[in-house]
């Protein structure tokens, strides 16, 4: 398994700077406070792993907590309380 891991490893790397060799025009983005101008590929590159990171957090808000709540034991009921 973790040759296999290298080999995806390694043509992502492989693909990234295939797209940021591929692609060197230069864009502006405008942030509001802040003018950036990177090429294109890293733009494009960067806006990949942003939604990368951003779908993940969303599945570990959305999928996590549920599934600790459903693995944690129930409390016993204190039924000796005055």
């Amino acid at each position: 398994m973790r040759p296999i891991r290298i080999l995806v490893a390694m043509l992502c790397l492989l693909a990234g700077v295939a797209v940021g060799a591929l692609n060197p025009q230069v864009v502006e983005v405008d942030l509001g406070l802040a003018m950036l101008r990177p090429t294109l590929g890293l733009a494009l590159l960067a806006s990949l792993l942003l939604g990368a990171i951003a779908g993940g957090l969303a599945i570990m808000v959305s999928v996590l907590p549920p599934r600790r709540q459903r693995q944690q034991p129930a409390r016993p009921r204190d039924t000796d309380a005055i």
